[in-house]
């Protein structure tokens, strides 16, 4: 391992750990000698990086702490263009373009050699199945971020229409389909949305009263018993 790579690994081990972490733990997850931990924290706070104390009293990286530049290893890089490509290839024309401009922005402030590593990956997306939604997935993302209401008319695989009004949470992406993952106010309950079933959408300014973190949590406990509509 090269030194470079075994400060982007301190970096890493400090991040994960979120309250002061002694030294000799650290310098245990990375495998190497207390000596050593002791000279790459020196090397690493005369560069810039904000982490705060001492031999004895353990270490901790500030939150919101980049290193320039940024480092990745062959499987990250991989990761990253696979990700990107797959995006890219989405029926979301903003997400689409989004991930566009990420990869080019990280591509910017990479080294040469991690940038030619970046563009001359091997791994390919096949084409993307054509899925048929008539609504914009922009505003669905939106009111997520957003914590807003919105109201559609929905209808369900046996012809039913109902207009409901819910409190989006997550959106899914699957190969054919975009799924809305909400709190349904007709049903009280989680419900799931077939974005190609939902026509007449209407974002309001309304915010729903409770935190989409805490919404999700919940969803996610009731994985045993997923339903649509």
């Amino acid at each position: 391992m090269s030194r470079s790579e075994r400060l982007l690994d301190l970096i890493q081990c400090l991040r994960r750990h979120r309250r002061p972490v002694s030294g000799q733990l650290l310098a245990a997850e990375l495998g190497i000698s207390i000596r050593t931990l002791y000279r790459d924290i020196a090397t690493l706070q005369g560069q810039g990086a904000p982490i705060e104390g001492e031999a004895g009293l353990g270490y901790v990286l500030k939150p919101g702490f980049m290193l320039p530049p940024l480092m990745f290893s062959d499987e990250e890089i991989e990761a990253i263009v696979l990700g990107s490509r797959w995006v890219a290839r989405q029926p979301d024309r903003r997400l689409s373009a989004a991930a566009v401009n990420a990869l080019a922005k990280i591509a910017a402030v990479l080294p040469d050699d991690l940038r030619e590593d970046l563009d001359a990956s091997t791994l390919l997306v096949g084409p993307s199945a054509q899925a048929i939604e008539g609504i914009d997935l922009g505003t669905v993302r939106q009111a997520i971020r957003n914590e807003r209401k919105i109201g559609f008319l929905y209808q369900t695989a046996g012809g039913a229409a109902s207009q409901r009004v819910v409190w989006p949470f997550a959106l899914g992406f699957f190969d054919k389909v975009r799924v809305v993952v909400a709190w349904c106010e007709m049903r009280q309950d989680f419900r799931h949305f077939r974005a190609d079933r939902i026509s007449g959408l209407n974002a309001t300014e309304t915010r729903y009263p409770r935190r989409r973190q805490v919404l999700l949590k919940e969803w996610r406990a009731t994985f045993d018993k997923p339903r649509e509509s």
